[in-house]
C-alpha cells in the first residue's frame, strides 16, 4: 500500500472517530448528569464495567474515555506526589487548633493544589496514582486509645470537634460550586474502626448500640447529611460478625437508607480481599466481590477481587443491572469533577501550576503551625525565652533536627522546611548561641556514662531546650516496627521512651533549666516531666512550618493558644484493653480518673476571666434552640486568643449518659484588657442524649452547662429553669 494514502486513511478514521466520541449524548454539557450517565453506562461491555470499578480504571479509547485512577491523599496537604506543595501540620496538629474556619480555609488551598497538579499532570497524559482529584480524606474515626498509631491522622477523640472539624474540610476541599465539585473527599474509615493495626484485616469490633450511636457514628453522619461529602471509605474490620464493606447495618440500613447518602463507597485496598481471605465470611472472589456491591460498595481499591464480578455475573450470583447501580455513582463523581467537560466550562480547569506553595498557602500553613501548638506547663512564666536573658541556648533531642518529624505520614513534601534547631538558629541571630548535641535517640537504651556525656556538653547553658516525643517513623499505618514500647505501628506503652524522661532527669540534677517540646501524634504520658520540667509544649507534627512554629511560641513571636482534642492519661494503666471497643474508662466523656491534661487544656501566656453567664429564664420542650451568653476578658498585659468551649452533662440521670460532652466552642482574639460577649445556640439535638436503641431523646431532669477554656470544672453556678427540669450553668475557670 502507499505509504501517503495510508496515512490519509488512519487520519480520516481517527478524525471521524474523535467527531463521533463528541456527538456522544455524554459528552453534552446541557444534559442532566444522570442522562449522561445513563447514555455512558449502556455503551460499555460487561468486562469494562467491571474495570471502571477498580481504583486503577484503564482507558475506554474507542469512547475517548481516558485512565483514572482514584486513589489520591490530601491528609493535611496534597500527598505522595512528584510536585513540591505545602504541608500543613498533621490532622491531630490542626484539630488542636480548634479553628474550623481556618481549617475550611487549608482545605479549599489544598483543593487549589490539587487541582493544579490535576490540570498540569492531564495536559502531560499522567495518568497515574496520585494524580486525580478523588481524595481518600479526612479520617474521621474517633481516636478512642492513645495507641493506636494511626490516631494522627484523625481530629481526636471527641464526636462533636470530629464532626465540625471535618465537616469544614470537606466543604473547603469540595468547594461551593453548585454544579462541579472542587475535589472530591471522602469519609473514612466507615465506622469502627481504631486499631490494633496487627488485627485489622481479621477484627470483629462488636460495639454496643449505644456506643454505636453515641460515639462511632456522629461525625460520619455530620459529614454525609450535613457536609454532602462525595464519598465513603468502609474499612478492613468485621463489624458484628460482617465485613465493613458488606456489613447490612452500617452500609444498608444506616448509610443508604437513614442518611440517604448518594455519592460513592470505596473498599480501604484490599478490604474486599479479606471477606475471603482473613475474615473467611465469603468462599471465594466472585462472592465476596457480588456481596460488597449489593451492600453498595462501589469501587474496589485492588486489582484482584472485582475482577471476579464477571465471573458472578456469567454465574446468576449478581445481575449486570445490579453492577450499573454501583458504575453509574462511579462515573456521578466524575461527571461532578468536571472531567468530561469543555475545559470553558469548568471553573477548575485553569488553576496553573503556580499556586503550589503560593505565598497564600504558605501563611495559612504558618498560622495553622502556631495555633496547633499547645502550651501544657509555664511553670513560673519561664516562656517567652527572652534573648536578652539566655545568652547560651542548648538545643537537643531526637526531634531537635529531624524533619520527618514534621511532615507526619500520607504528606506531600515541600521545598523549603526549617527543623526546630534550625528555625531557633534563625530566630536567635546573633544574639545568642545556640549549640546543637543530639543526645538520645528515640527509644534506644543509653548508658549512664552516655548520659553523662551528654551532660557535660551542655553544661554552662542559660536554658536547655529538648526537643523530643516520638516520630512518624514509630507509629503509623500497618507499620514493621518493633521497637521497645511500638509494635506494627501501634504502641504498646502511652508513656515517654524511658531514654528520654533519664536525660531530662540528669539534666535535672545539674539544675539547668529546661523546656521540652513533644513531637507526637498522640497523647503521651509525661507524669515525671509534668512534675519536674518548668516549661511543657506539645507541638506534634506541625508540617513545613512546624520548626518555626516552635520557635515562634518559644520566643515569644506567637502567644500559644492550642488546645489538646485528646485527653491526656498519666499512665497505661488508666486505659481498658486496646482490643475492646466500648468506651466505659474511655476519653474525657467516659474517664473517670484523673488526667495527667484533659481534653481541651492549653495554656496561653496571657489569663482568661469569664462572667455574665446567661440563658433564658424558662426553656420549653418546644424549643428547637436556647441561645447562651459568656463574657470572656483577657486580663493579661498580653494579646491572644482564646478557645472559649461549651459542655453540657446530664446528672443524676440513671441511664448511660457521657460524664460531659462538647457542644460547642469558639475562637475568640482579646487585645490586653479586652472583653468580648460571646453567643452559642444550642438545638434540640445538641440537649438530647442516645438511648439504648441508639435513639435521640430528651431526657427528663437537669442539664447542665459548662463554659470554659477546658473540660469541665466548675467554679460558678448558677440554676435556671431548663428542658425538662433545671438547667444549671457553671462557668470554668482556669
Amino acid at each position: 500500500m502507499n505509504c501517503k494514502k495510508h496515512f490519509w486513511i488512519v487520519a480520516l478514521f481517527v478524525t471521524c472517530n474523535v467527531m463521533a466520541q463528541g456527538q456522544y449524548p455524554f459528552r453534552n454539557p446541557e444534559l442532566s448528569i444522570d442522562q449522561r450517565v445513563d447514555d455512558l453506562v449502556s455503551r460499555l461491555t460487561l468486562e469494562e464495567k467491571v474495570k471502571q470499578m477498580l481504583n486503577n480504571t484503564p482507558s475506554i479509547e474507542r469512547l475517548g474515555i481516558p485512565a483514572y485512577n482514584w486513589w489520591n491523599e490530601c491528609l493535611h496537604g496534597v500527598g505522595r506526589s512528584e510536585y513540591k506543595v505545602t504541608v500543613f501540620p498533621q490532622a491531630i496538629g490542626m484539630a488542636a487548633s480548634w479553628d474550623d474556619v481556618l481549617l475550611k480555609q487549608v482545605a479549599s488551598s489544598i483543593a487549589e493544589e490539587g487541582r493544579a497538579i490535576y490540570n498540569d499532570a492531564q495536559r502531560k497524559k499522567n495518568y497515574s496514582q496520585y494524580h486525580a482529584l478523588t481524595y481518600w480524606t479526612p479520617n474521621i474515626n474517633i481516636f478512642r486509645d492513645p495507641r493506636w498509631g494511626r490516631g494522627q491522622e484523625t481530629y481526636g477523640e471527641d464526636p462533636f470537634l470530629t464532626g465540625k472539624m471535618g465537616k469544614a474540610f470537606v466543604l473547603g476541599l469540595q468547594g461551593d460550586n453548585p454544579y462541579y465539585l472542587k475535589a472530591s473527599a471522602c469519609a473514612k474509615h466507615y465506622a469502627v474502626h481504631s486499631g490494633p493495626e496487627s488485627l485489622r484485616h481479621i477484627f470483629n469490633a462488636d460495639v454496643t448500640t449505644y456506643d454505636l450511636w453515641d460515639t462511632y457514628l456522629p461525625a460520619f453522619r455530620d459529614l454525609v447529611v450535613d457536609a454532602k461529602v462525595s464519598g465513603v471509605m468502609c474499612a478492613y474490620n468485621a463489624f458484628q460478625g460482617q465485613p465493613c464493606c458488606g456489613n447490612d447495618l452500617l452500609m444498608q440500613a444506616i448509610l443508604r437508607d437513614k442518611w440517604q447518602f448518594k455519592g460513592y463507597v470505596t473498599s480501604d485496598c484490599g478490604a474486599i480481599d479479606d471477606f475471603y481471605r482473613h475474615h473467611k465470611t465469603h468462599p471465594n472472589a466472585e462472592s465476596a466481590a457480588a456481596d460488597a456491591v449489593f451492600h453498595g460498595t462501589d469501587l474496589d481499591c485492588g486489582q484482584e477481587a472485582y475482577m471476579a464480578l464477571i465471573k458472578a455475573v456469567r454465574e446468576g450470583i449478581i445481575t449486570e443491572r445490579q453492577v450499573d447501580v454501583s458504575l453509574k455513582r462511579l462515573f456521578s463523581i466524575r461527571f461532578r469533577l468536571g472531567l468530561f467537560d469543555p475545559l470553558d466550562k469548568v471553573p477548575y480547569s485553569n488553576i496553573p501550576i503556580s499556586v503550589l506553595e503560593c505565598a497564600r498557602h504558605q501563611e495559612l500553613a504558618k498560622r495553622m503551625a502556631q495555633e496547633s501548638i499547645v502550651l501544657l506547663k509555664n511553670r513560673k512564666r519561664l516562656l517567652p525565652l527572652s534573648k536578652d536573658k539566655f545568652k547560651k541556648i542548648v538545643v537537643m533531642g531526637p526531634n531537635a533536627n529531624n524533619k520527618d518529624a514534621l511532615l507526619g505520614n500520607y504528606n506531600g513534601v515541600p521545598t523549603r522546611m526549617l527543623t526546630p534547631l534550625q528555625a531557633i538558629r534563625e530566630r536567635v541571630g546573633d544574639e545568642a548561641e545556640v549549640l546543637f548535641v543530639k543526645g538520645p535517640d528515640h527509644v534506644d537504651v543509653a548508658t549512664d556514662e552516655m548520659l553523662q556525656q551528654w551532660v557535660a556538653q551542655v553544661k554552662g547553658a542559660d536554658i536547655v531546650i529538648f526537643i523530643g516525643g516520638i516520630s512518624p517513623q514509630l507509629e503509623g499505618e500497618e507499620m514493621l516496627v518493633s521497637k521497645d514500647g511500638f509494635s506494627g505501628g501501634d504502641r504498646t506503652t502511652i508513656a515517654l521512651p524511658a531514654v528520654q524522661t533519664e536525660m531530662m532527669k540528669a539534666l535535672a540534677v545539674e539544675r539547668i533549666p529546661t523546656v521540652f517540646v513533644m513531637m507526637t501524634g498522640s497523647a503521651l504520658a509525661i507524669p515525671w516531666e509534668a512534675n519536674h520540667v518548668p516549661a511543657i509544649l506539645n507541638a506534634w507534627y506541625g508540617g513545613q512550618y512546624g520548626g518555626e512554629a516552635i520557635a515562634d511560641v518559644l520566643f515569644g513571636d506567637y502567644n500559644p493558644s492550642g488546645k489538646l482534642p485528646v485527653t491526656f492519661y498519666a499512665k497505661d494503666s488508666d486505659l481498658p484493653d486496646f482490643n475492646s471497643y466500648d468506651m466505659a474508662g474511655r476519653t474525657y466523656r467516659y474517664f473517670q480518673g484523673k488526667a495527667l491534661y484533659p481534653f481541651g487544656y492549653g495554656l496561653s501566656y496571657t489569663d482568661f476571666a469569664y462572667s455574665s453567664l446567661q440563658i433564658p429564664r424558662k426553656c420549653n420542650q418546644t424549643d428547637k434552640e436556647i441561645k447562651v451568653e459568656v463574657t470572656v476578658k483577657n486580663k493579661g498585659k498580653l494579646a491572644g486568643e482564646e478557645v472559649v468551649q461549651l459542655y453540657i452533662s446530664h446528672p443524676g440521670q440513671k441511664v448511660l449518659v457521657p460524664l460531659a460532652s462538647l457542644k460547642g466552642f469558639q475562637r475568640v482574639h482579646l487585645k490586653a484588657g479586652e472583653s468580648k460577649k460571646l453567643v452559642f445556640l444550642l438545638s434540640d439535638r445538641d440537649l438530647a442524649c442516645v438511648d439504648e436503641n441508639g435513639h435521640l431523646t430528651m431526657l427528663p431532669g437537669d442539664i447542665s452547662i459548662f463554659i470554659g477554656g477546658s473540660s469541665p470544672v466548675p467554679t460558678l453556678t448558677d440554676s435556671l429553669t431548663g428542658v425538662k427540669g433545671i438547667m444549671r450553668m457553671e462557668v470554668v475557670q482556669k
